[in-house]
């Protein structure tokens, strides 16, 4: 009984904290001229621009645009920037980390990469208004959990529906074998961490073979139907990528033998020790998403600016870069993530291609996200400086055509207070 109770409670309080947080204006779709402000073209810099957003698209960029039907977005003395993409969130799969019931992005099982994370994606999650108020208007939802938890989701930040959301990238999440301890609390000797390694690495050897086999059959219409290794067969026959979980030098190394081995079209995330071995990560061709850089040295030995300086040295080597949060509540900061890689070598330029191109070219979906040009949709935001630094302001917000309000649980707290009137009788 007092479980149930509980329970009632937690279902209660996470309705009370939806409703609270969500926005008051809607978003609406239309005809908008943004006119007179200068553009970020992301490879030639800034330019002076104007642009035309139609039917959720790009219609049109150039010189003082014409349109007699369009809504005018003042954007003088402002600048207008492709909208951001995080490449590795639980946003939508997580609300309340002290109420399970809200905890999504972890299914039972060691194998279940059939699991897609778009089907357990909140749109109403109070999270994501308070995300895309800061520019970052795309983001790649991942499973966590076992071996194979399931498959990642890029979705974009609005929507009623996650179909509605869906930003045309699905891949499923391989967590690579680890010889590093799970944390503090891990007091597993050196050998049985060895021995733990060495059985995860015979177990996914088996169940890679298994799915090579399955796809090999199915091919020739000669197997029965199976969830879990259909699910595979894109990465199996590399058609997809396959999204590697993976930080230490040793298991980033193991996982470059694996992927040779078994000819894996694959992308590293994590990646907390690529500095150690960006040559190879390079030498391989390996896309890399990385992050956060706002975090902690991953060894106790290691300088403080390590994990700020993780994604610069990749870059340099010649590694494709693109940096996640690997956050829920705090996806928000993405753009002070890539601030910090920019200061610490990566530069301003290459780590805006993180959070915008290439991420879009990692997932293939260039021709639509990215850049803002003719034809691709129409995620933009726009600000009155600098999105890396925590002054500026984003002043309009643009995904899929849609105009978005800049309303979230934070600004509409931050109208409450402002003025409180408490009501008290004299």
């Amino acid at each position: 009984m007092k479980k149930q109770i509980y329970i009632s409670i937690a279902i209660v309080v996470f309705i009370a904290l939806q409703l609270s947080g969500q926005q008051i204006e809607k978003s609406y779709a239309g005809t908008f001229l943004l006119k007179g402000g200068k553009l970020e073209t992301v490879y030639k810099g800034v330019i002076d621009a104007d642009v035309l957003i139609e039917d959720g698209l790009i219609k049109e960029v150039a010189d003082d645009i014409s349109h007699p039907g369009a809504q005018l977005i003042d954007c003088k003395g402002l600048i207008i920037y492709p909208g951001m993409i995080d490449s590795g969130t639980k946003l939508g799969l997580a609300e309340i980390s002290a109420v399970s019931l809200t905890q999504d992005h972890n299914e039972i099982g060691e194998y279940t990469p059939h699991m897609e994370a778009l089907t357990a994606v909140n749109p109403n999650s109070v999270n994501i208004p308070v995300t895309r108020v800061n520019g970052v208007t795309t983001v790649l939802s991942v499973p966590s959990g076992g071996m194979m938890p399931g498959q990642a989701a890029l979705i974009n930040l609005q929507g009623y529906t996650p179909e509605q959301m869906y930003a045309g990238f699905k891949g499923v999440v391989l967590n690579f074998p680890s010889t590093g301890k799970r944390g503090r609390w891990d007091r597993r000797s050196d050998e049985d961490i060895k021995k733990a390694d060495e059985k995860a690495k015979k177990n996914l050897k088996k169940y890679w073979d298994n799915a090579k086999i399955h796809a090999q059959m199915a091919a020739k219409g000669e197997t029965k139907y199976n969830p879990q290794y259909q699910a595979l067969a894109p990465a199996v026959n590399k058609e997809a990528p396959l999204l590697i979980r993976v930080n230490k030098k040793s298991d980033i190394l193991a996982a470059l033998n694996w992927v040779n081995e078994n000819d894996v079209k694959a992308i590293f995330t994590g990646v907390a020790e690529g500095y150690r071995v960006a040559d190879s990560l390079a030498k391989y061709k390996i896309p890399v998403i990385t992050g956060p850089i706002l975090d902690n040295p991953s060894r106790a030995s290691d300088k403080y600016d390590s994990a700020y300086a993780n994604a610069g040295i990749m870059q340099k080597a010649g590694v494709m870069v693109a940096i996640q949060t690997n956050e829920t509540e705090n996806v928000r900061n993405l753009p002070y993530n890539a601030g910090f890689a920019a200061a610490y070598g990566m530069g301003w330029r290459e780590a805006f291609k993180a959070v915008t191109v290439n991420p879009a070219e990692m997932f293939g979906i260039a021709d639509k996200y990215g850049t803002i040009e003719r034809g691709k949709v129409a995620n933009v935001f726009i600000t009155d400086g600098d999105p890396f630094e925590t002054k500026t302001m984003v002043k309009h917000l643009f995904i899929n055509g849609y105009k978005v309000p800049l309303e979230s649980r934070h600004t509409l707290l931050y109208d409450e207070f402002l003025d409180r009137d408490p009501g008290l009788s004299k």
